[in-house]
C-alpha cells in the first residue's frame, strides 16, 4: 500500500471531529471487544515518541537497540552501516533494524517486556536459535531470553515488545483464552494473511515515523495505529511452533549461552577447547555441532571474530595521531602483528592502519 494510501485509511477511521475519544474506538480498533476510552486517561493522551539513526560501528548500532544487551559480530569486510528507526507507543515499542553487513548477533532481552521479532524482506536468510527463518515467520521470544542471530548478507528485521501482562489483557479481549511469555523462545508460522497483515503494519508505521512525523504525533492517529498493530500481533501469535524439536533446541541454546559466559570471562588469547568444553560441561564434539548450528563456524573461528571485531571497534574510536595500530592491538592481545594484520586483512579487506585512519564517522 503507497504512503498516500495510508494516511487516506487512516483518516476514513477517525471521525472529522474526533467524536469517538469519548466513546467506543473505530472498528479497525477492538470495537468488537467493547473497548472503552476516557478522555482523562493518561495512557490515551500521550503522543508516540517516534525516531531514526544511522551507525556506522556495530558496538553503537547494537547498544541502541532499547531493552536488549545485544553483541554484535561483523563476519565479512566493508563498511559497516546500519540504520535504526522506533516508535513508541507508551509501553509499546516498535522497532525496525537494517544491516548491510552479514553478521552474528548475542542478544540477551529484557524479562520485563514481551518480544516478538520476524524478517522484513523476503529472500534474504535469517538464522535464529540454529533455525533458518522462512519469510513470515514470527518469533515468540522467552522471557529474558538469551539467543544467538545470524545474517548472511544485507538485512532487514523488526521487533515488537510489550509488558506481558499487557500483551495478556490484549489477547484476553481478542480471543477470550490466556496467553503467556513463553520459557524459551517459539517460532510461529501464521497465516499468509496474518502475516501480511503483521508485516504491512509495521513498514507503514515505520515509514511513517520516518517521514511523517506531524501524523504520529497526533494522538488519534497513534492510537488507532497501535490499536491495529497490537491486533495483528495477538493474531500471528496463536498458532502453534513450527520450529521442530524443542526439547533439543532449547538444550543447544543453553549451550550456546554457557560458550558466550565462558568467552566474556576468557582472557586468554589463545582458546583452550579441551579446558573451555570442561568448564561449560558438554563434550568438544557437541560444542562443535552447536557452533556450526547457531554460528555457521568453529568455536575458534567464532572467538577470533570477536577479538577481531573488538580491535576494529577500537580502531575506528582511536585518534590517529595520538594512537597505534600495534598499541591497540597489543590491548587486545593479538601479539604477533604480522599474523594480526593478515587475519585483520582476511576478515575485514582492509589493512588495521587503513581503518585506523578512516575519517570518524559519527552516529546520525
Amino acid at each position: 500500500m503507497l504512503e498516500t494510501d495510508l494516511l487516506a485509511e487512516i483518516e476514513s477511521q477517525l471521525p472529522k471531529s474526533h467524536s469517538w475519544i469519548d466513546g467506543d474506538p473505530p472498528s479497525c480498533a477492538f470495537s468488537d471487544c467493547r473497548f472503552r476510552w476516557h478522555r482523562a486517561s493518561n495512557e490515551m493522551e500521550r503522543m508516540a515518541q517516534k525516531g531514526t539513526a544511522t551507525f556506522a560501528n556495530p558496538d553503537d548500532y547494537g547498544a541502541a537497540i532499547r531493552s536488549a544487551t545485544v553483541k554484535v559480530i561483523v563476519t565479512a569486510g566493508g563498511d559497516f552501516n546500519a540504520r535504526l528507526t522506533w516508535l513508541d507507543f507508551g509501553d509499546l515499542h516498535v522497532l525496525r533494524g537494517h544491516e548491510n553487513l552479514p553478521r552474528i548477533g548475542f542478544f540477551s532481552l529484557s524479562p520485563a517486556q514481551t518480544f516478538v521479532s520476524f524478517p522484513t524482506k523476503a529472500g534474504v536468510p535469517l538464522t535464529y536459535g540454529g533455525i533458518g527463518l522462512r519469510f513470515g515467520d514470527v518469533v515468540f521470544h522467552g522471557r529474558g531470553e538469551r539467543m544467538h542471530q545470524r545474517t548472511n548478507g544485507e538485512y532487514q528485521w523488526g521487533l515488537i515488545s510489550l509488558p506481558p501482562e499487557r500483551l495478556a489483557a490484549y489477547n484476553k479481549a481478542l480471543t477470550g483464552t490466556s496467553i503467556a511469555t513463553p520459557r524459551e523462545g517459539r517460532i510461529l508460522r501464521p497465516s499468509r494473511s496474518d502475516a501480511k497483515r503483521l508485516l504491512g503494519l509495521h513498514s507503514r508505521i515505520c515509514r511513517l515515523a520516518e517521514t511523517r512525523h506531524e501524523l504520529i504525533a497526533n494522538p488519534e492517529v497513534a492510537r488507532a495505529l497501535e490499536q491495529e498493530l497490537i491486533h495483528a500481533l495477538v493474531n500471528c501469535l496463536t498458532v502453534g511452533d513450527a520450529g521442530g524439536n524443542l526439547k533439543k533446541r532449547r538444550h543447544h541454546a543453553d549451550i550456546m549461552v554457557r560458550f558466550e559466559d565462558a568467552l566474556a570471562a576468557h582472557g586468554d588469547p589463545h582458546l583452550n577447547l579441551p579446558a573451555l568444553c570442561s568448564a561449560i560441561g558438554v563434550p568438544e564434539r557437541t560444542l562443535r555441532a552447536c557452533c556450526t548450528e547457531f554460528l555457521g563456524m568453529s568455536p575458534t573461528r567464532y572467538h577470533l571474530l570477536r577479538r577481531l571485531n573488538m580491535v576494529r571497534s577500537a580502531l575506528r574510536r582511536a585518534d590517529p595521531e595520538t594512537t597505534s595500530v600495534a598499541e591497540i592491538a597489543r590491548e587486545h592481545q593479538f601479539l604477533e602483528l604480522g599474523r594480526f594484520a593478515v587475519a585483520y586483512r582476511t576478515v575485514f579487506g582492509e589493512m588495521p592502519s587503513s581503518t585506523l585512519r578512516s575519517p570518524r564517522i559519527k552516529t546520525a
